[in-house]
């Protein structure tokens, strides 16, 4: 998201870009987590929307309820490894940034962002992109889909077996992706 607004300012120096696992559109990011989620089990369901009703997402259950979605289409490594059980602890250790920007969680979306699109700017990014997605991400094909059809040189890879987190979840064939992208604009 940050990278694409970046780009769209024609910086002077920017050679290529990498847009990893982003939504165009939080209006599509927030309609495609609702649909995701009625894929969730009835009760999960249920306290997702207990909680989010009553103003208690930061409760245990909630925070119970969230990690279903999260091992669906977070980051699908269970248990959760080091390298991103630490980027949730600090965010839970000081929330402030996450939760002003976004909400209590990625599809809980009451903050800033919430109404963020960069869809009909994309055009003017002109340097060569790479999009990265999982199949299972929480960034559907219908969220990233504008990045592909705005873009004039651009690339797209969804990786099989990832959700959100692909060079977590398929880190080998995520930097192969990468690195065979930098290699290509950098010739």
């Amino acid at each position: 998201m940050l990278g694409a607004e970046f780009a769209v300012t024609k910086p002077e120096g920017l050679k290529a870009l990498v847009i990893a696992n982003s939504p165009a559109a939080m209006s599509t990011w927030i309609s495609e987590a609702n649909r995701l989620r009625e894929d969730l089990p009835p009760e999960v369901q249920a306290t997702l929307l207990e909680h989010e009703a009553a103003g208690t997402t930061g409760s245990a259950a909630y925070k119970a309820a969230t990690e279903v979605f999260n091992e669906r289409h977070v980051c699908r490594v269970v248990p959760m490894p080091p390298e991103v059980k630490r980027t949730f602890d600090a965010i839970d250790a000081d929330p402030t940034v996450y939760h002003t920007m976004n909400g209590p969680n990625e599809f809980h979306v009451v903050g800033t962002m919430k109404d963020w699109t960069i869809v009909g700017r994309l055009a003017a990014i002109d340097v060569p992109t790479l999009l990265i997605s999982g199949r299972f991400d929480e960034a559907t094909v219908a969220c990233v889909q504008p990045y592909a059809d705005e873009i004039p040189d651009v690339r797209w890879t969804i990786f099989e077996a990832s959700s959100h987190m692909p060079h977590v979840e398929e880190r080998a064939a995520c930097m192969a992706v990468v690195g065979a992208f930098l290699d290509e604009v950098a010739a």
